[in-house]
């Protein structure tokens, strides 16, 4: 399933530290957000790395699962490709 994570991470180091995570997984398709195509135990492994690395008061991370029928609908203009164009074999 294609997981659209997005942060904000107040801390240079930390914030560093979680990119580092996200592009094991995926795409970083805009400053803090990347798209990643994810098995559940991949999720729940970005999870734990993710949740060392930020302030729980001041930092966010979102997780946004997507089924294919709605990635078929991701819309975008400008450079790139959009999601439906990447489809893994991961499902």
């Amino acid at each position: 399933m294609l997981h659209v994570i997005a942060y904000d991470i107040q801390d240079d180091r930390a914030r560093t530290q979680v990119v580092h995570v996200l592009e094991g997984y995926g795409q970083r398709v805009q400053g803090s957000v990347f798209e990643c195509w994810l098995t559940r135990t991949q999720l729940d492994e970005i999870q734990r790395q993710l949740v060392v690395h930020i302030d729980p008061v001041a930092d966010r991370v979102r997780y946004y699962a997507l089924c294919r029928k709605d990635v078929e609908k991701v819309q975008w203009d400008g450079r790139g490709s959009g999601p439906a164009d990447t489809i893994a074999t991961i499902v």
